[in-house]
């Protein structure tokens, strides 16, 4: 499973730059038209003709499969105003757009993709289910509070709180959602919230405090018995060798080095078993060596 996500992660960054280039843009640019639309005419016309329907699926209507992620707003034209809808549609493209730049294109294209086709999937297995684009932003912001969990959102433009706090309590009402509904219907956040599960893996930790996660750890580890104090080798290469190697860092998953790219930040991983360097677009997202 590791040689596989490694493999994975190295055909995104050769690819990186193949796809659909500010996939977010046109989504939001989408789901305001499709609001304004809905405003003039006073009526939800478009939004139903957009919006994931299973029966009219099966009877020919295929587009809605993909379209369902432009109705973010277009069901709400009587309970939001215009200003919460801009803000909106402004956080979740520069959510987007950011992880678009540490990810590349491709792996981002991918990412919602999965997202998409993974609740269809299922909504198509379970009639009582229904694809929401919720979900879809979700993950976004759950992607973008792993990368970056000490970013500050303003709540009510006033209190500071962490984004991992705010990762937190979605993934707890989430979880709560899941004991309190029935099947189908109560395992379909898991679907929906899959592709982020499966895109960060083990990485889902960095929602957790520092300490958290030392102690979360200590819990799995294997108990050894005490030895004395640790003596670390370091391997001592041949002066030759040392002659030949003309960069200090080197990125372990992708091969980018100081030299190559004087504008990355490298830094060692402190859960990789041994010395591995990754550059600062793979320091938090790689598969760990154990």
């Amino acid at each position: 499973m590791k040689n596989l996500r490694r493999s994975f992660e190295r055909f995104c960054l050769r690819n990186q730059n193949k796809g659909i280039r500010n996939l977010m843009l046109y989504i939001c640019s989408g789901n305001a038209v499709v609001y304004l639309l809905s405003l003039i005419s006073q009526n939800y016309y478009l939004y139903y003709l957009l919006c994931f329907d299973r029966t009219l699926i099966l009877r020919g209507q295929v587009w809605r499969l993909v379209t369902y992620p432009l109705t973010m707003h277009a069901g709400m034209t009587g309970g939001l105003s215009i200003l919460l809808v801009i803000i909106s549609l402004l956080c979740y493209y520069s959510l987007g757009t950011v992880i678009e730049r540490r990810w590349g294109t491709l792996k981002f294209n991918l990412f919602y993709l999965s997202g998409v086709v993974m609740m269809d999937v299922f909504c198509m297995f379970f009639p009582n289910c229904r694809a929401d684009v919720y979900y879809l932003n979700l993950s976004l912001f759950l992607s973008y509070a792993t990368m970056f969990p000490d970013a500050t959102f303003l709540l009510y433009m006033i209190i500071p709180i962490k984004a991992w706090i705010f990762a937190l309590i979605d993934l707890v009402l989430v979880a709560l959602g899941i004991f309190q509904n029935s099947f189908p219907t109560n395992f379909f956040p898991i679907i929906a919230l899959a592709n982020y599960f499966l895109f960060f893996g083990a990485d889902v930790l960095n929602l957790l405090p520092v300490k958290w996660r030392f102690k979360l750890r200590s819990l799995f580890r294997k108990k050894s018995a005490p030895q004395g104090p640790k003596v670390v080798h370091f391997r001592t290469a041949p002066q030759q060798e040392q002659k030949k190697q003309d960069y200090n860092h080197r990125c372990t998953v992708c091969g980018r080095t100081d030299v190559t790219n004087p504008e990355l930040e490298f830094r060692y991983c402190s859960r990789c078993k041994g010395y591995y360097c990754y550059c600062q677009d793979h320091i938090n997202n790689h598969v760990h060596i154990e």
